[in-house]
């Protein structure tokens, strides 16, 4: 079953999909298959080994088994004895996590905390970073796999490689192009010699890791004074992402702007396949959905 998995994996990317942890689970689900000697892939088998942890949720069960699911449609073209577990089994209702909506006064809490690190580099690099973040949506992964030849400073245009390693052009604000030449003037400064061409770097010439920058972000929230919540999750770097959208509709509202009509502009502004998934930013902050409600009260009410 493993190699059968192996092909699977090695066959996807192809495709256009990008499996990383579902991958691991593939994998993992083979070996135990193989381990007790079960050659037949079976529902009552994906379902034993998806829900086998003790106390996992049920969103996580769910997607336990869809990766088993996915991989045993696969599998039943080449073994037509192999079942396929029907959808619907270990059903479990998604729900996303309320998001922190910054204030114009934390962003800049948050930039300005950034000039309190040790480091000068992780300080010009942090505080490009946040700015960088606040003003144009990008995940933050996006961001720190920008390459130098992606930030094109003399357009104010950057080439970003999302989801699904789809590329789309981010033009940039006249001030956000002289914010990050400032910065990486002081990069070439500082670092003249980096390892690699990524845009931002470490204090040692290197991309910044994705673990590292969400780390010194838990700091620059504490050193800003921004706090959990009662009841919530602490505040992420990707509630930035969050703010964003969530303000850019909040300005389309006032400003009298055709919503319906701009928002699949605002969704290829942030690498969303589609509008549908940019609307649920609709729901995420109580200004947002009054407004939205008294733009179609009109259309409700009864002539």
């Amino acid at each position: 079953m493993r190699t059968h998995a192996e092909q699977y994996l090695a066959m996807r990317p192809s495709l256009g999909y990008r499996l990383h942890g579902q991958g691991r689970l593939l994998l993992a689900f083979a070996d135990q298959m193989d381990r007790a000697g079960q050659a037949r892939l079976t529902a009552i088998v994906a379902v034993a080994w998806a829900t086998q942890t003790p106390g996992t949720l049920p969103v996580t069960r769910r997607m336990r088994l869809s990766v088993v699911r996915c991989f045993a449609r696969h599998l039943k073209t080449l073994d037509p004895s192999c079942e396929v577990p029907p959808p619907g089994l270990l059903a479990a209702t998604a729900r996303r996590p309320v998001p922190y909506l910054y204030s114009p006064q934390e962003i800049s809490a948050l930039v300005h905390a950034a000039e309190t690190l040790t480091k000068p580099l992780a300080a010009a690099t942090y505080q490009a970073l946040v700015s960088l973040l606040a003003v144009t949506g990008l995940r933050i992964t996006e961001a720190l796999t920008l390459q130098r030849t992606d930030v094109d400073l003399s357009t104010g245009v950057l080439h970003v490689t999302g989801k699904y390693g789809k590329v789309r052009l981010v033009p940039l604000h006249a001030s956000t192009t002289g914010m990050l030449a400032s910065y990486a003037a002081v990069r070439e400064r500082l670092c003249p010699i980096p390892q690699g061409a990524s845009f931002f770097i470490t204090c040692t010439g290197r991309p910044v890791p994705d673990a590292l920058a969400r780390r010194t972000f838990w700091k620059l929230l504490d050193r800003a004074g921004i706090h959990t919540p009662p009841s919530r999750r602490r505040p992420r770097i990707h509630d930035l992402r969050h703010t964003f959208a969530v303000n850019t509709y909040l300005r389309w509202y006032r400003d009298g702007v055709d919503v319906q009509a701009n928002a699949p502009v605002l969704s290829t502004f942030l690498g969303h396949r589609c509008p549908s998934d940019t609307y649920w930013y609709l729901t995420a902050s109580p200004e947002l959905l009054a407004l939205a409600a008294q733009r179609l009260r009109p259309l409700t009410e009864e002539p």
